[in-house]
């Protein structure tokens, strides 16, 4: 086999974009990032079930955007850290919700903590690294199965502009360190699936989520005075990325890395 290419490639662009009639999956997908990728996935037509951990109201989310869509939206509680559980949750997913088929995976669970690096304890350290980078592997292992049985498919991870910069004046190494595995883990999984799944990362850089939010003000002026656009990015400006790379308008694209950041990395 060979990487996936459109039976006629000549088809309009727009209809390209279109996701009806597939199945996708979001890790991380209550709320933030996730939230917006659900809601994006669904509006470009695919039918979605998102994994949470922890969320008070995920059914309800659920139920939210499908009735803005006019998709199936479900949730479903799981936890990215444990190999067999994701595992069980992906395969539920897949038989229930998606009648033994999914077509679209997103790792999108992620975790981000201030310490400087000389105050990591192991268990600090071991948790920032199950979420951002075994809960990706984890997700990855479970979809790929998936993925070359059926013979096709596309696998998105969230990574980070920390995945290839230093971000300051805050300590992070740990997270920094993690999303920059998650993406050469890409990479090298985009080279090992070529042919039966695309695999691509979308690194965002500020984005209003409670990961941003929640921060000293000053931190935010400091943070504002290093970007060329001068604003961070809200959630719903990165659903589109993603429906671009869950869609056959990129079926060349694989291994790849979007940089979405107004201009932060470039100076």
């Amino acid at each position: 086999m060979v990487l996936y290419q459109l039976a006629d490639v000549e088809t309009p662009v727009l209809s390209q974009f279109s996701l009806k009639g597939k199945i996708a999956i979001v890790t991380g997908g209550s709320r933030g990032i996730g939230l917006q990728v659900v809601t994006g996935l669904a509006e470009a037509g695919a039918d979605v079930a998102f994994i949470y951990k922890s969320s008070t109201d995920a059914a309800e989310t659920a139920a939210s955007v499908a009735r803005k869509t006019g998709r199936r939206v479900q949730a479903y509680q799981s936890d990215v850290t444990d190999r067999a559980r994701i595992a069980n949750t992906i395969r539920l997913i897949t038989e229930e919700f998606g009648n033994g088929r999914v077509d679209i995976v997103v790792a999108n669970a992620g975790v981000c903590a201030n310490v400087p690096s000389l105050e990591y304890t192991e268990e600090s350290w071991h948790y920032m690294n199950s979420v951002n980078y075994d809960g990706v592997m984890w997700t990855a292992l479970a979809t790929g199965q998936l993925f070359k049985k059926q013979g096709r498919g596309t696998f998105i991870i969230t990574a980070s502009v920390s995945a290839t910069l230093v971000n300051t004046p805050q300590t992070q190494a740990g997270y920094n360190a993690s999303k920059a595995g998650v993406l050469q883990l890409a990479r090298s999984l985009a080279v090992e699936w070529a042919d039966f799944a695309r695999v691509n990362c979308v690194s965002p850089g500020y984005v209003l989520t409670e990961m941003v939010t929640k921060q000293p003000k000053e931190l935010m002026d400091i943070w504002l005075g290093q970007i060329p656009g001068r604003r961070a990015c809200h959630p719903a400006e990165l659903k589109g990325t993603y429906v671009f790379l869950a869609s056959d308008a990129c079926c060349y694209m694989t291994g790849s890395n979007l940089i979405i950041d107004g201009g932060f990395t470039i100076p």
